[in-house]
């Protein structure tokens, strides 16, 4: 497991605009700052992702959910008392002023609390929400270990917070919010009633 000493810098990397790999409790996932509009156009290059497909994060408490979004729906209140910390996303209206890079200019934000101890130092240490979205190129299985990070991408990542394995299998459960019915959007490890 890496020092407090490697979160630190991965967290500083991360404020200075870089992109950093880090462990969380399925996949690796890749940090930017979602506030930073040049760090967002480097990660979806890097990904070779579609601009039309928004960015999910993860956030250190529900306190700073209010720097994403505008409102809670009631309906993820016992969602995020049961659930979080834990691989359940979940999507928000978000502030006007995100990067429409980050919301796919869709309005939306995705958000959790990661239940992994290394994801949790980081986004800790940054001090505001980081970008989680999964550390691979678009369309390919997600990076499980170091080794796969530095085969897929070279040297092309700033930091790499080494964990050692993850689990894989499915990514986090994603569910949003119409009107007062829940529904799922995506299948994940959290099996979550929707009814």
């Amino acid at each position: 497991m890496e020092s407090s000493l490697a979160v630190e810098e991965a967290a500083a990397i991360i404020l200075e605009g870089g992109i950093v790999a880090f462990p969380t409790e399925t996949y690796y996932g890749l940090a930017v700052d979602p506030f930073n509009c040049q760090a967002l156009d480097r990660l979806f290059a890097l990904k070779q992702r579609s601009l039309s497909k928004p960015v999910l994060t993860i956030i250190e408490n529900q306190a700073q959910l209010s720097t994403i979004t505008t409102g809670i729906p009631p309906r993820f209140n016992p969602l995020m008392a049961r659930f979080w910390p834990g691989p359940l996303t979940l999507i928000f209206d978000a502030r006007p002023e995100l990067p429409a890079r980050i919301t796919a200019a869709s309005g939306t934000i995705g958000a959790r609390i990661s239940s992994h101890p290394l994801a949790h130092a980081l986004v800790k240490a940054v001090g505001r929400p980081i970008t989680a979205t999964s550390a691979n190129i678009s369309g390919q299985p997600p990076a499980l270990d170091a080794a796969r990070l530095r085969a897929i991408f070279g040297r092309a990542l700033d930091y790499i917070l080494d964990g050692g394995l993850t689990p894989g299998g499915q990514g986090s459960t994603i569910i949003g919010c119409q009107g007062d019915e829940l529904r799922l959007l995506r299948p994940g490890v959290i099996k979550v009633p929707v009814n």
